[in-house]
Formats: structure tokens, C-alpha cells, sequence
């Protein structure tokens, strides 16, 4: 069996980073599945979208609190220049007005979960996964193909990662996925993640992990277990 292993190189620069682990298995993400449901699904994005609003209050974007110790948090390690943490990319399209529209219905209920809690949420296939998931520090040159690009854009050597045995899973820690571990329709078993780098918000993101457990099992079926990670307990069975 195949493991989630947080690494000492992380902690060495994250020592006070929580990690909720939410794990999906047996689920139906299939867009026929979810038809029924479409609706509810399209109100949870927008429910998010209308709470994720109480994140915003500072006059200047990058001031806001949530957004803030991300960018603090991306200032520790090597990144690709210009990124910025997916819950940012969130909240800036809550900020135009712009919304954030359906994807497949995984991806919406973790996306409605991010907005509402203001932490940002990720998934992976677990199915795609080589041998053990790290979140670590690349050596560098991990292959990594990004989520609607044609080329290959590979891990920088002190970059934090989530990778595996054949490369990168997701680059600059939670700014972007890649294709070849995403969540698709076709996804039965799913690895699903929401981190937090502000200790005053480890009830959030216990609240949130609920949350997502909650809705994943609700609309999707399988079963679902909740592992909530710290310097003290960084690994678990997938």
C-alpha cells in the first residue's frame, strides 16, 4: 500500500503548517452521476463565492489575512516567478465579480469548501499516483505538465512539491496540479488536501475537512476518512 508522507524538509521550513487529509474512495464523480444534482452543486460555488467575501475587507488585495500568509509562505522556498497560492487565484476572481464556475463535481464541491473557509483545497487521483505521495523539497527537474498546458514546466531544485516516483504532482506547493494525477470523471479514489500555514486556524481547518468529507460522501457516495497532520503525525496509509 502506497503512503502520504510529509518530509522533514518541509517541516524545516513549515514547522507550524497543518495539513487536512480528506480520503474519497468508491466515489462516483461522473457528470451523469451528478446530474440530478447539478443544481446544488452550482449553489454551492455560489454560496461559496457570496462568503468568501468576509476575506476581503482590506483596501489593498495582498493585505487581506488570508491571502497574506500565503504570500508570506511562498517567500520561504524557490517558486516559479509570479505564482501565487491557489486560494488567492480564488479570491481574485471573487473580487472581479468573475465567479468560479463548474469544473467536474469533485473539483466544485473542494473549490465551494476553499471559498468558504478561505484555505486553499486540492485533489488528486489516487489511482495515478507511482509509488508513495511526498510533500517535500525538489531536487529539481521532477517532470511536471500543468493543468492546460502543451509543454512540460519541471520542479525547481528547493521548490516544496507534492511529488511521486515519475515526478511532480503539484508544483509551488498549491498553486497548480498536473494532468497527470488530476481528478476526472473518471475518478473512483480520490486524495484530497487543505493546508493552512496560520496557527490561529486550526479549527477552520478542521471544520473545513469536515465539511468536505461531508459533501464528497453526500453527492458522490464512497467512503470517506479524515486525517489531520502536523509535525507530529506526517504519514498515512492511501
Amino acid at each position: 500500500m502506497s503512503k502520504f508522507i510529509i518530509t522533514n524538509e518541509f517541516w524545516e521550513v513549515f514547522p507550524q503548517a497543518e495539513i487536512a487529509v480528506v480520503l474519497a474512495k468508491g466515489i462516483n464523480n461522473t457528470m451523469g452521476h451528478a446530474e440530478p444534482v447539478r443544481g446544488e452543486l452550482d449553489a454551492l460555488l455560489e454560496k461559496g463565492s457570496g462568503e468568501a467575501v468576509k476575506f476581503l475587507t482590506a483596501d489593498v488585495f495582498s493585505d487581506n489575512k488570508v491571502i497574506a500568509v500565503w504570500r508570506k509562505a511562498y517567500q520561504q522556498f524557490k517558486t516559479k516567478k509570479g505564482v501565487r497560492c491557489s486560494i488567492e487565484a480564488l479570491l481574485k476572481r471573487v473580487e472581479k465579480g468573475s465567479g468560479v464556475g463548474p469544473i467536474n463535481p469533485l473539483v466544485d464541491i473542494y473549490n465551494s469548501v476553499s471559498l468558504t473557509y478561505g484555505l486553499p483545497c486540492g485533489g488528486e487521483d489516487i489511482d495515478t499516483f507511482k509509488g508513495d505521495l511526498l510533500l517535500t523539497k525538489a531536487e529539481g527537474g521532477e517532470y511536471f505538465l500543468a493543468l492546460g498546458d502543451a509543454d512540460f514546466d519541471n520542479a525547481l531544485p528547493g521548490e516544496i512539491i507534492y511529488k511521486d516516483e515519475e515526478g511532480a504532482v503539484c508544483r509551488c506547493w498549491n498553486w497548480r496540479d498536473g494532468q497527470r494525477t488530476m481528478l476526472t470523471e473518471d475518478t473512483v479514489n480520490a486524495f484530497l488536501i487543505i493546508e493552512s500555514v496560520d496557527p490561529d486556524r486550526s479549527d477552520d481547518l478542521a471544520a473545513a475537512a469536515k465539511s468536505l468529507a461531508e459533501l464528497t460522501q453526500k453527492y458522490l457516495g464512497g467512503e470517506v476518512e479524515i486525517h489531520l497532520m502536523d509535525r507530529e503525525s506526517r504519514e498515512i496509509d492511501l
